[in-house]
């Protein structure tokens, strides 16, 4: 596989338009073939690492894969207006991520507020915050 480790040279050295042109050209997503597949994950993480967040942004409308790789991304970054923004869009795993987010951060009210606001009957983010919520006194 000449182009794999082509496309690994480049990743390696930061060359991203040449790492994505070359794993691109071999991926489909859903593929019965895996390592189409697998191209297709390395693609979208590719696309992120680069820091192609408007591509990436424009595959999530239809690409579940891309979804996920972007809110990944925008969670590395920091960026909770983005994922605030995607959640209030409609995008479930964009408001996981913010809840987990927000209560990795020691800021428990901000996300049941942020699961009252965005998602109120989604059970999964309310499970979320009630995973971080201390034990009641003196339970260990």
């Amino acid at each position: 596989m000449e182009w794999f480790e082509q496309a690994r040279a480049a990743e390696q050295r930061r060359d991203w338009g040449t790492a994505i042109a070359l794993v691109s050209a071999h991926a489909e997503c859903y593929s019965p073939d895996p390592d189409r597949h697998d191209s297709h994950l390395q693609h979208m993480d590719l696309l992120a690492r680069a820091e192609r967040l408007s591509e990436l942004t424009e595959r999530a409308l239809t690409d579940v894969h891309a979804r996920r790789s972007l809110n990944r991304s925008l969670r590395e970054r920091g960026m909770e207006a983005a994922l605030r923004n995607r959640a209030k869009d409609g995008d479930r795993g964009a408001l996981y991520i913010l809840v987990r987010l927000l209560c990795e951060t020691s800021r428990a009210q901000e996300a049941h507020r942020t699961v009252q606001d965005l998602g109120p009957d989604d059970q999964y983010a309310h499970r979320i915050v009630g995973s971080f919520r201390s034990p009641p006194s003196g339970a260990r």
